[in-house]
């Protein structure tokens, strides 16, 4: 079964690796063997990510840029080509909330902002990494989505669930028309998580937790191994999914 996770002389790129769920996957895949290359806007944060992978062995690169540059993804592309010998997964975990607003009050900027950091962003590392898995026979990707627009919608974040329930259908896309040429891509829609996004305000994260069947929001290290397991041979016949590690959220809506 162990087997099953090795992910040894494979190479993976994680956007939005400086903290939270991808530092978590970040470390999580190269204990599992990966050759890691690191993407995300904070320099400092990425080089905080990228130590840790290397006191623990493992190897990493990173590249300092924003997700919603084409550029960015070309250079993260190249990187992993000219240092580890091509891509073989691609986790797209570049994120971020937006406006935070009833619909009617949103600018058409605030719209499209949160649509771009979140849909656009993945659909440009998408477009660069297809060509570079297709050229190593395949591979797979996971686009992390949310619970939010998915199984149920939350007040102030319109913009944001339609960018992550928006996920799961290019997810499918990419299945549609690269499965038959060995690349899976599947959506993960993670509940409430300790990472950044969550609000430091007691209350706010009480209540983030009673939404949760287990009453409680999770580990950045549990959305990882949910990850860690759609990239793996593991799960070698699941594809254009959208694969729920909520606590129990969507069970009890």
């Amino acid at each position: 079964m162990s087997n099953l996770l090795d992910l040894k002389d494979k190479t993976a790129a994680v956007i939005g690796a400086s903290s939270g769920i991808g530092r978590a996957v970040s470390l999580l895949l190269a204990e599992h063997g990966a050759n890691v290359v690191l993407c995300a806007r904070r320099t400092d944060k990425l080089e905080e990510t990228a130590a840790l992978i290397r006191a623990q062995g493992g190897r990493a690169v990173t590249v300092a840029g924003d997700a919603v540059l084409p550029e960015t993804h070309e250079t993260v592309v190249r990187t992993a080509q000219r240092e580890f010998g091509g891509l073989d997964i691609a986790i797209n975990n570049a994120g971020m909330l937006g406006a935070y607003k009833p619909l009617a009050e949103l600018s058409p900027e605030e719209w499209r902002a949160t649509l771009d950091g979140n849909l656009t962003a993945a659909f440009l590392g998408a477009r660069s990494q297809i060509p570079a898995m297709l050229a190593r026979g395949g591979g797979a990707m996971v686009f992390t989505s949310s619970f939010v627009g998915t199984s149920c919608a939350l007040p102030n974040m319109g913009a944001y669930g339609c960018a992550k329930a928006a996920l799961s259908a290019l997810a499918k896309s990419i299945t549609a028309d690269y499965a038959a040429q060995g690349i899976r891509a599947n959506a993960l829609l993670p509940g409430g998580s300790d990472t950044e996004m969550m609000s430091a305000d007691p209350q706010q994260r009480a209540w983030a937790e009673g939404l949760h069947a287990v009453k409680r929001i999770a580990r950045p290290e549990e959305i990882a191994a949910a990850i860690l397991f759609l990239v793996s041979p593991m799960s070698s016949f699941i594809t254009g999914a959208a694969i729920s590690a909520d606590g129990g959220n969507s069970a009890v809506k």
